[in-house]
Order: C-alpha cells, then structure tokens, then sequence
C-alpha cells in the first residue's frame, strides 16, 4: 500500500501521540491537537485506511488506534534527521564517564548510565576476543603436549591460552614466533588466520612448512565460534513503570525474553553487520511470546576496529527520536573511553540509522 501525504501526516501523528501517552488515539485527538485540516468522519477515514493497510490496529471495536510493528517501522525509516542529543545528556554522559576508575567494569557502567538516561533496559555485549587488535602474539612450551599462547592487544589486554598440541623444540619454536611476528601487529588473531590461510593455499616455497605449522597453532588458538561472550543487561526494573507493563503476565514474558542472552547477542552481533544504528521492531525481533519490543542499538570500537555492540531494550512504544541519537552518542563516548581518552562533552550526534 502506498500512502500519500495525508495517510503518512495523520500516521505519523498516530505514532507521536501514542508513544507520549501510550493510550489508543482517536480521531477527535488528532483534530484537536496536530492540527490536521480534516473533519474527524474524513479522519476516521482514512485511520480506516491505515487499519486495513496493516500499518494501525484497534485493541478494541470502540477504541482508538494504536501502531502496529509496520506503523511504526515507517514512521522509524522517516526519521531521517533525529534530534541532537541534549546538553544536558552529553554532560552527564561526559560526568559519569569522566568517574570511572581501571577497576570499574566499563560494560556494565555504560549499561546503567544509558538506561538511566533512556528509562528503559540496557544491554552491552563485549567485544569477541578474537577481533581485537594484536600488539604481540607468543607461542611458549609448556610441556609435550601442551603450548601457552600469549595474546597481546594494542590496548593492553593480555590472555593465556593453553593449547593442547604437541610441543615444538625451541629452534623451531622461536622461528615461528619471529614469522608470526611480522604477521600480527595491528591484525587481529582471525585476520591472522585467514591471512595464513590465503597464503598457504597460494604460495610454495621453503616457508611452506612453517606457514602451514603456524597456521595449525593459530587455528588452535582461535576460540570456539559457539563461546559465549559475557553480555550485560542493566535496568529491568525500570520497565516496570511503564504503563505497557501494568499486565504482570506481560512482563513475566518480557523479563523472561531479557534472560536469553545468547538470542540478545545474535540480534546485537547483526548490528556490525547492518553498520550505524540498527532499529529492531516487535516480531522482527523473533521473540516467542514477546511481539511490544524494540531494541536499538550501535556498535563501539576499541583500538580503531569495531569490537562490541550496545542498546536499549524496551516496549516499542519508545522517543526513537531521542533514544536512537542517544545511543549513538553514548557508543561513541565508551570508544573514546576505551581507547585512553575522556568522554567527549560536545560534537554531533546526528547518525545515520542503520537498519531504522
């Protein structure tokens, strides 16, 4: 169905009204309050329209309408140019950044500072280990069948691997460590493998042999691709101030979605994919059970290179245009962050949408 100009104005009216008071809209509302410059009979025409389009639907015969997840999913993709985030946000995103201390977990700050500031949950996946940027990669023998690798990242980080692969005598061993050396830097530990992997298939010479030792010893280095990732949710409680969630059976089910982790992962991990924001409405979602949801969310990186993904979770009745700028903006901040600096207190926040 294509709307025209009429059908989109009075939708997108639909839309506004019913994420300020979360009540069904009529049709005397609309006249009243947006100034639309119709009858409420021409406007309860074209609500009509709108209902059987699939964009509106009526939670009851004699009630208003309120939006479906194709209502608002138009209204998100004509959110083109979102508002800035306020100053008074980027001065408190720039205090609470500003407190953290190394001993503070930073997912879990940054979890709590954005629902505060969204009044809805959210959620903060870290970084996959084998993404991050490599400062130095070693290989140490630590008995006949076992190998300890030692992984470096430019932003400081160190993890211990043991391996179980037979050992390699110490000639050897330094030798691979010096190839992979000149490997590594900058790269991280999957780019290094696929890099091993190219140049393997490809090339034949006397490195042959050790290129194909090394890329053994970093195919068992790299993590397991079903390794859980910590993800961290922060701010259920909040929804419960919310009117979408005067129904208890309702928000057993949403509290319940909010314990699938791994499902939360896989929707944020489509987020580096998408690029920018990225807006997930209702039943793209693929919640059993849970259709009132939406999850707007953005990447933030550490070293240069996209590493783990944040957002806000809640019904989908949410301000996307303070909530989707505020998350960019909060993305970017925990970057800078990450990265050594202090949280920007300026700069614009405008951002493309991604998926929205």
């Amino acid at each position: 169905m294509e709307l025209s100009f009429r059908s989109r104005r009075i939708l997108y009216a639909v839309v506004t009204e019913y994420i300020s008071t979360g009540e069904p809209v009529g049709s005397r509302r609309l006249s009243k309050r947006y100034g639309i410059n119709l009858s409420p009979a021409s406007i309860r025409n074209v609500l009509a329209d709108l209902e059987e389009g699939g964009y509106l639907k009526q939670p009851h015969p004699s009630s208003g309408r309120i939006p479906t997840d194709n209502g608002f999913r138009v209204f998100v993709d004509a959110l083109v140019h979102m508002r800035q985030v306020s100053a008074m946000d980027r001065a408190e995103i720039a205090k609470r950044f500003a407190k953290l201390t190394p001993q503070d977990d930073v997912m879990r700050e940054t979890g709590r500072l954005l629902s505060t500031l969204t009044g809805a949950a959210a959620v903060v996946a870290s970084p996959r280990p084998d993404e991050e940027r490599l400062a130095q990669l070693r290989f140490i023998d630590l008995s006949e069948t076992q190998l300890l690798a030692v992984l470096v990242s430019q932003s400081g980080a160190v993890q211990n691997r043991v391996l179980d692969v037979p050992s390699t005598p110490r000639p050897k061993l330094e030798r691979l460590n010096n190839y992979l050396a000149s490997l590594v830097a900058g790269k991280s530990l999957l780019d290094v493998r696929n890099a091993l992997a190219h140049e393997v298939a490809d090339q034949r010479d006397e490195y042959d042999e050790l290129r194909r030792q090394a890329q053994e010893m970093i195919n068992a280095t790299v993590s397991p691709s079903n390794e859980p990732r910590p993800v961290v949710i922060e701010g259920q409680g909040r929804l419960f101030d919310r009117p979408e969630f005067l129904d208890a059976e309702k928000m057993r089910r949403f509290l319940g979605a909010l314990e699938e982790k791994g499902h939360w992962l896989e929707l944020l991990d489509g987020t580096i994919a998408a690029g920018g924001v990225r807006v997930v409405i209702g039943s793209e979602a693929n919640l059993a059970n849970v259709n009132d949801v939406s999850l707007i969310s953005s990447t933030y990186r550490k070293s240069g290179a996209e590493s783990g993904t944040l957002g806000v979770i809640g019904p989908a009745r949410m301000d996307y245009g303070k909530v989707v700028p505020l998350v960019a903006y909060t993305a970017q901040a925990m970057s800078h962050v990450l990265d050594g600096g202090a949280d920007q207190s300026g700069g614009d926040s405008d951002s493309d949408s991604g998926d929205a």
